[in-house]
């Protein structure tokens, strides 16, 4: 796939700037390590003027001057980094700049590039610095994706009977608060609906019980009739009478049954 893509940058030539108006210099020789002025230049002679254009090809930029009307090349400059000693800036203004062209057999020149509107000089620094720090860009994800592909892959998968033992501490805490909330009772059921507080539950016959007790009790307080003798009950609790008295002689003494 990277190769790919390389071959195809270097198919494929973009257009990064393009200048119709810009004007060439024959320069002197350097006398000194000082830099280039553009003040040494017959400025208000130019040897040629035409149009510019800047373009890249793979890592390649390309200034190509070319007449403004039939698009004649004119000359060449192939950059390979910026800045760098194809394009150099003059010490004295920020329109001025010499590049070195070739010719495609090996030979060589320098010559003065100049701009007419401060504008145009700036699109163009601008346009190499851009293309030149894509290129950089590029040189470390490629370095980055091969030091990736070289490095040992970690595996996280499990392996062959290991297990893994997660802790939750939430369910614990609510446990515990669960505990502490259960009532501490001895396990006795709340009375039944209509049950007095305090009282003790009757047995099922405890109907029949009341009904006997009141049979019985009635001949009790009507005093001006002969009393007759007592009558064993069928209720399950047995008599009322209190555990020191042996008769029914008692009872009608007292006038009220006396519960033990």
């Amino acid at each position: 796939m990277k190769l790919d893509k390389m071959a195809e940058d270097n198919s494929y030539e973009s257009m990064l700037c393009v200048k119709p108006e810009v004007h060439v210099y024959r320069i002197p020789p350097r006398a000194s390590n000082r830099g280039y002025r553009a003040a040494d230049w017959k400025l208000d002679e130019p040897a040629w003027s035409g149009r510019m254009k800047i373009t890249a090809k793979g890592k390649m930029a390309f200034i190509k001057l070319e007449d403004k009307n039939t698009g004649e090349l004119f000359a060449q400059a192939p950059v390979e980094q910026y800045p760098g000693c194809v394009v150099e800036a003059v010490t004295d203004s920020s329109r001025y700049f010499v590049i070195r062209i070739e010719d495609g057999s090996g030979r060589h020149a320098f010559i003065g590039l100049g701009f007419a509107d401060r504008g145009d000089s700036f699109d163009f620094n601008v346009a190499l610095q851009d293309h030149f720090k894509w290129v950089k860009q590029e040189g470390e994800l490629a370095k980055l994706e091969a030091s990736q592909s070289t490095a040992p892959k970690l595996d996280l998968s499990f392996k062959e009977g290991q297990t893994i033992k997660i802790s939750i501490g939430n369910i614990k805490k609510k446990d515990a608060g669960g505990a502490k909330s259960r009532p501490m009772g001895g396990g006795l059921l709340p009375p039944p609906p209509g049950a007095k507080a305090g009282g003790v539950l009757p047995p099922p016959g405890g109907q029949q019980m009341v009904s006997a007790v009141q049979t019985n009790t009635a001949p009790l307080l009507d005093f001006g009739s002969p009393v007759p003798a007592a009558q064993p009950s069928s209720d399950l609790w047995g008599e009322f009478t209190s555990a020191g008295s042996n008769s029914s002689k008692d009872a009608v003494k007292s006038g009220w049954v006396q519960f033990s």
